[in-house]
């Protein structure tokens, strides 16, 4: 008897290891299909697949892969699509500029994906890097914090929202008795609100690191429930300081007033009917809004036709999307933040000559210069988060330089 259940006990683990091996093998030449069928940028992310979900801290393999997939990534995030409609704004070609310099080395040294250079309407330079096309889509990073602010006017326009004076607890209550209680729209726009607030990208225990990983209350939105945890540091509209979670606020402020996600408000006011060529995707937060400081997904090209958008004064289909003079104040200096001939707008750059500019971490760029009618709009993957003093000062530079091209045509 003994031997007989001795031999069943093996015929048992046989069976299973039999089983064991076929499902191996299935697993592993379905992979290999999936290897073989699948596109280049697909390899390159399978191949360097990020195992932490907080962006700062990946290696630059990983993120060159992931800038162009972060949305088909649902293990990072999940994300709501921005709809574009069947009739693409036209971008036909100028001739291209003459800009001073070598372009191809700016581009080695920025590590660019893609630039697209519009003036007067017209494509005047348009480069990819990385193995990135004009038919993929980068992430912007911070570069949506100026969509961000754009729905606020366009949610003010629409009378969900009285004014930027009001006080950020009225839309949102579970802010009450917290440091945002007394905190205007105006301020949280301008980044103004006195909270306290640490950007240190390098930093693991800074805020713009450590509010990623925050777990919700129960019943709150995960970016309501961070924030209102956090201290006054200064009086509200005293000083500036950057801080991403705030434009976070702005998101979960206007979906609040509109009733309406930030996908789709986005795409029935200014990515539908002013003619984005691609659908692009914005990334969810871990309560399912939209991460409105950062994230969305977009063809080169749509970046640059935002700033069309706001070059010809919001209008879609020859009505205004946003209050009158809402562009003027929104681009031009509301805050000092103690650089010469910069400053800070409704989440927009700003520079003393009238032009302005959204930008993103690693890189991310829409440069916007109403006096020559200049859009110029940029995807990288800078080899750190942040470099003011050298990539920045660079990519200034090189709008320097496209300004300096437009203005030798006129002479």
């Amino acid at each position: 008897m003994r031997a007989l259940i001795d031999d069943l006990k093996a015929l048992t683990v046989g069976c299973i290891l039999k089983r064991l091996i076929l499902v191996v093998a299935l697993i592993s030449s379905g992979l290999l299909i999936l290897w073989i069928t699948a596109d280049t940028d697909t390899r390159r992310l399978i191949a360097n697949i990020p195992t932490d979900r907080d962006a700062l801290f990946w290696s630059m393999d990983q993120r060159d892969a992931a800038f162009r997939a972060m949305d088909w990534l649902p293990i990072l995030a999940d994300s709501h699509v921005i709809e574009s409609g069947g009739n693409p704004y036209p971008l036909p070609r100028g001739k291209e500029l003459d800009i001073e310099g070598d372009i191809e080395a700016y581009m080695v040294e920025q590590r660019s994906a893609a630039m697209v250079i519009v003036q007067d309407g017209k494509i005047r330079f348009e480069k990819y890097g990385l193995d990135f096309t004009a038919g993929g889509r980068w992430t912007s990073f911070s570069v949506a914090k100026s969509f961000t602010s754009t729905l606020v006017g366009a949610a003010i326009k629409d009378g969900f929202i009285a004014s930027i004076d009001d006080k950020i607890s009225r839309y949102l209550p579970d802010l009450k008795g917290s440091a945002y209680d007394d905190v205007s729209i105006e301020q949280l726009l301008t980044m103004t609100s006195g909270v306290k607030w640490n950007e240190d990208y390098e930093d693991k225990n800074s805020d713009v690191a450590l509010f990623n990983e925050h777990r919700a209350e129960e019943g709150l939105d995960v970016t309501v429930s961070y924030m209102r945890t956090l201290p006054r540091e200064t009086p509200a509209g005293s000083r500036w300081v950057y801080k991403t979670g705030e434009t976070n606020l702005i998101g979960v402020l206007v979906s609040a007033a509109t009733g309406k996600t930030l996908a789709q408000y986005l795409s029935e006011k200014i990515w539908r009917p002013f003619g984005m060529q691609q659908d692009g995707s914005w990334l969810l937060g871990s309560t399912g809004h939209e991460i409105s400081g950062c994230c969305i997904q977009a063809a080169t090209r749509d970046f640059a036709r935002f700033g069309l958008f706001m070059l010809g004064g919001g209008i879609v289909g020859g009505s205004p999307v946003l209050p009158a003079g809402w562009i003027e104040s929104a681009t031009s200096r509301q805050a000092d933040i103690g650089v010469l001939g910069k400053g800070y707008g409704y989440q927009w750059w700003t520079y003393d000559d009238g032009s302005y500019a959204a930008q993103g971490i690693f890189g991310q760029g829409i440069f916007i210069d109403p006096k020559r009618n200049l859009v110029i709009a940029s995807n990288s993957n800078w080899p750190i988060a942040s470099d003011a003093a050298g990539l920045g000062a660079q990519r200034e530079g090189l709008y320097r330089m496209v300004q300096r091209a437009v203005d030798a045509e006129s002479q």
